[in-house]
């Protein structure tokens, strides 16, 4: 596996190839900065960057381009120059049909130190130890940019096992099959009637009173005590 590692930034946007597989020695192909002048206009510094990444894509043909992804910062402008370098990168590499993968921060260096919250200097010396070199590359951005494509050297494997089991899950899946529907009760016969005015004999559900005759009268009452 040969990754590209791109540590983005305008004014240095690290770069180097490192090649190898998990769990085996690794091997440094390439390692550098692309630089833009700071005072030259935004576009133009754009214009640079892509065509360093693109020289170092030429050069050395990686499988992979490994970025850092950005995250927030209380410097907006720092931010915004490092979002639109990464931008770049992901650009240049989805053109050739390069499969690009996002690490955080905390990621690499968790993957090369052992603590996601290693200082650069030791970050920069276990690059230095991992890939056998004589000392630490400078600037900073190179040898993170090392570390970038080392974390995902060795962070590949498992992401891949991971991805075609979540694939092999959803195609090979049973489909669902939908539940047996509820048997309702006894269905009501409508126009039941029931007996009303039956003392202590409830009506039926649904049931009508009987209906009252028009016009009948009712029986006349007797009064106590007194003759027709």
């Amino acid at each position: 596996m040969r990754v590209l590692g791109v540590d983005p930034g305008l004014t240095r946007c690290g770069v180097g190839v490192v090649e190898g597989v998990a769990g085996r020695p690794l091997t440094m192909l390439g390692v550098g900065v692309v630089r833009t002048p700071a005072d030259a206009e935004l576009g133009d510094r754009l214009v640079a960057v892509e065509q360093g990444i693109e020289a170092w894509l030429d050069e050395y043909s990686p499988g992979y381009v490994a970025v850092e992804r950005v995250f927030a910062q209380h410097n907006v402008r720092t931010v915004m120059g490092t979002a639109q370098a990464s931008a770049i990168a992901m650009l240049c590499a989805a053109r050739r049909g390069i499969p690009v993968a996002l690490h955080t921060p905390s990621e690499v260096k968790a993957a090369v130190t052992g603590s996601g919250r290693a200082e650069k200097a030791q970050v920069g010396a276990m690059v230095t130890r991992l890939l056998r070199l004589d000392a630490p590359p400078k600037p900073a951005d190179a040898a993170d940019a090392l570390a970038l494509a080392i974390c995902h050297i060795w962070r590949a494997p498992a992401q891949n096992r991971l991805q075609q089991a979540v694939a092999a899950h959803r195609t090979s899946g049973a489909p669902r099959t939908s539940g047996t529907p509820r048997t309702s009760g006894t269905p009501r016969t409508s126009g039941a009637t029931g007996t009303s005015g039956t003392s202590g004999t409830a009506a039926a559900p649904g049931a009508s009173a009987a209906p009252r005759t028009p016009g009948a009268s009712r029986a006349p009452r007797t009064l106590k005590g007194r003759t027709a």
